[in-house]
């Protein structure tokens, strides 16, 4: 043999070791992110309460007490070791939090997993339709535009200065309700230099800006504001104390896509009146109508999540009360198959048949926990799927409240996600 060919012989050989080894890499890191993957980085898990978890991989961690660090006998099991190769079941006692670092095959670190003992609760799903107003705290700046002074000259006296996304709470140290106030001292300051309270993100800041006349001789600032917002959803669930969660998501400005801060906020009762049917790239709507009186208000809403609106029912809708109670289902003990969505198409809280077909334990978008399909021949035929408008309506699976519907596949109208009912209920306990 030539040293030529013992030459291409060596460099074939060594070209497969590093192909052999690249393999080796890929798979064992392919094989470590699908058992990352398979555990989420927080478990929640009902307090006083005997819960099995079935992960069923090759891992186990110590458990800690979250807040001090130290080692503790949290639960009934195996020392201080949880050992997830098989199913585990635990003991809980009340309500707290500890960290369980997991190692792969017991010497590979996999990831810190949060175990929260929670309050456990009974439901009542509603799947009504809500009408919904909210006013701003004070007014939301959407936009900063221009205008045509008085001499023809292009002004913009917010510019560089306000941001969508502001809120003006006070104009030279009066409080604002409403944008019509807010025009109004404008309007009347003669272009004096005025200051401006805004909240900025979760900062409180002063502002000096002067308005400018615009070619009608009105004094102007420049910017588009908004102080309230309405629309139509489902309401989730209802408390045995008369609390709701509505919605699965917030109350985002359409314009600016921000997270509303409010000030206040009610639930009206609504009939729907119209239903626009989702088609493939075209989502469909529910129409409601509303009358915003005494008469017609269901509750308060008292927060704006990301996780979905949250308030107490009035006095005056006890009639709504009137559905089963119903244990909650974590997202560990969902599984993929068949469940039932609660929705009013027909103004009486129906159920429909749906499909669950991915359930993701670990998404950094908490409104996308589960996908699933309506596969329900009537509700396809009155709506198309999944539209606008029924935002909220709970999800049963095994008798089990287990989420909400938050949002539809643009591409695909029978299709959506939804929110882990813990997720909603860990934001407004």
């Amino acid at each position: 043999m030539n040293k030529d060919n013992l030459k291409q012989r060596r460099k074939f050989r060594c070209i497969l070791y590093v192909l052999l080894f690249s393999g080796i890499i890929a798979m064992a890191v392919g094989t470590w992110y699908t058992y990352w993957n398979r555990v989420p980085s927080q478990i929640n898990l009902r307090a006083d309460a005997h819960e099995t978890i079935d992960f069923r991989i090759p891992a186990s961690g110590d458990i800690f007490h979250l807040n001090n660090n130290e080692a503790v006998e949290a639960f009934k099991i195996n020392g201080l070791k949880l050992d997830f190769r098989n199913p585990v079941t635990i003991k809980t006692g009340a309500t707290n939090n500890y960290i369980v670092d997991l190692k792969l095959f017991g010497f590979i670190p996999l990831k810190s997993v949060q175990i929260d003992i929670i309050r456990d609760a009974k439901l009542m799903p509603a799947g009504i339709p809500i009408g919904i107003y909210v006013k701003t705290k004070g007014v939301l700046v959407v936009g900063i535009g221009e205008f045509e002074g008085d001499g023809g000259k292009t002004l913009s006296p917010a510019k560089y200065i306000l941001q969508p996304g502001d809120y003006i709470l006070a104009l030279d140290g009066e409080e604002l309700d409403d944008k019509a106030r807010l025009v109004e001292i404008i309007t009347n300051s003669e272009g004096r230099a005025m200051v401006f309270t805004v909240q900025r993100d979760e900062e409180e800041i002063e502002l000096m800006m002067r308005p400018e006349l615009n070619k009608t001789g009105e004094y102007k600032m420049g910017i588009w504001v908004r102080d309230n917002a309405q629309g139509v959803g489902t309401m989730t669930y209802i408390m045995e104390d008369g609390t709701f969660g509505a919605l699965g998501h917030g109350i985002n400005d359409v314009d600016i896509s921000t997270l509303m801060v409010l000030e206040s906020g009610s639930l009206y009762r609504t009939d729907i009146i119209n239903i626009t049917r989702g088609v493939n790239g075209a989502p469909g709507e529910l129409t409601g109508f509303i009358e915003y009186n005494e008469q017609n208000v269901l509750g308060e809403i008292t927060n704006n999540t990301p996780y979905g609106i949250f308030g107490s029912i009035s006095v005056n809708s006890k009639a709504i009360r009137d559905g089963e109670f119903i244990p909650i289902g974590l997202k560990q003990d969902i599984r993929r198959g068949p469940a039932k969505i609660i929705c009013s198409i027909n103004d009486v809280p129906t159920s429909y048949e749906v499909e669950i077909t991915e359930i993701f334990l670990e998404n950094d978008n908490v409104n996308r926990g589960i996908v699933l399909k309506i596969t329900d021949p009537k509700l396809l035929s009155l709506t198309g799927g999944i539209v606008q408008g029924m935002s909220g309506s709970p999800i049963i699976q095994d008798g089990k409240l287990i989420g909400a519907v938050t949002h539809v596949l643009v591409n695909d109208s029978t299709s959506g996600y939804g929110i882990f009912i813990e997720n909603m209920l860990t934001a407004f306990p």
